[in-house]
């Protein structure tokens, strides 16, 4: 789990840190004193506290910007005013907490919100659970978890999994919404699951089993994403 405080005080953002840390000492926490620097970041954590007003872009600004990337993102204003409180729901805010607040509510909050995201992540580990694909006439059970990655050839989908390779008559655009977000299309005629990927350049993916293509035009974009996930996962970028 990763948690994110974006405030412009130092004693804010140092008092929030260490009431999460004692809460949840394994979880990923990262520090931002402007709302600018948290975009520019292109971080994606789990949880964010944000403050409303800040130099340059405010809370307001900087969450509207996120959610156009990031629709799951907890988000909970940390304000002193009640006046943007209406606003917040327009953002899809989880919470909004008005300083001064003591501990006993900060709390409550800060669980509510972990118990949400654990309630996504199910419902998405529910969706994700098995891929049903109709090969040859008969009906496979594929786990998304085992693909490393697809691929289009003759106009069949050939899915390259830890065990097997499967191949069926399907749309690669269906097998990527299915997917989720720890895949990712670097080539219109390949999709590659994050955690299988070696290596990688501006040309080719170098995965544990083949490789893949890279469109000059995506490099940017994987880059960002593929760096989004290693923080998701507590891993360091390769």
């Amino acid at each position: 789990m990763q948690i994110a405080i974006c405030d412009d005080e130092r004693e804010i953002r140092n008092m929030l840190g260490e009431k999460l840390k004692r809460m949840y000492p394994d979880s990923g926490l990262w520090f931002y004193e402007s709302g600018d620097e948290l975009l520019l970041s292109d971080s994606q954590p789990d949880i964010l506290l944000l403050d409303i007003r800040m130099e340059g872009k405010n809370g307001m600004e900087t969450a509207k910007e996120l959610r156009g990337k990031n629709k799951k993102m907890i988000v909970i204003f940390i304000t002193a005013l009640e006046e943007y409180v209406f606003q917040a729901f327009d953002v899809g805010a989880f919470h909004y907490l008005v300083k001064p607040f003591d501990d006993k509510k900060f709390e409550e909050i800060i669980r509510k919100a972990v118990e949400e995201l654990k309630n996504m992540e199910e419902s998405e580990n529910i969706k994700k659970e098995s891929l049903i694909i109709t090969s040859k006439g008969k009906h496979i059970s594929v786990n998304p978890a085992d693909i490393i990655y697809a691929e289009v050839f003759n106009r069949k989908v050939i899915l390259h999994t830890i065990n097997m390779d499967v191949e069926y008559y399907g749309k690669m655009k269906e097998l990527e919404e299915r997917a989720g977000e720890d895949f990712y299309r670097p080539h219109r005629s390949y999709l590659v699951n994050f955690n299988y990927i070696i290596r990688y350049d501006a040309e080719t993916i170098y995965l544990k089993k083949g490789q893949a293509l890279m469109s000059k035009q995506n490099y940017k974009e994987f880059k960002k994403s593929y760096l989004r996930y290693n923080q998701r996962k507590g891993r360091k970028n390769v």
